[in-house]
């Protein structure tokens, strides 16, 4: 699913047999920026509302930023990481 063999920034060659897997990069950026997003919304939300701000509402808007952000991040990786092309996924695979 990487775009970067289409886009032409790939060489193709494979990653060091002691990298991260693309899953798990995936899975931690997107931890990071779980939190990252859970506060620039809430941040978000206090300037949208002011004092107008009930506790619902900042954790509604929180939640919603965690869950957009993090996906967000989690499909760049995927798309643009070389750790995501299709040879060192299936090198990884293949060597469990």
């Amino acid at each position: 699913m990487a775009l970067r063999r289409l886009l032409g920034w790939s060489d193709g060659e494979l990653m060091r047999s002691d990298a991260k897997p693309c899953s798990r990069l995936m899975r931690q950026t997107a931890g990071i920026f779980t939190v990252g997003g859970a506060l620039g919304f809430w941040v978000l939300c206090r300037l949208q509302h002011g004092p107008r701000i009930t506790v619902p509402r900042s954790l509604r808007w929180a939640a919603c930023g965690a869950v957009s952000v993090s996906s967000t991040s989690a499909l760049l990786v995927r798309l643009f990481s070389p750790e995501c092309e299709p040879q060192n996924v299936a090198a990884y695979d293949m060597g469990k």
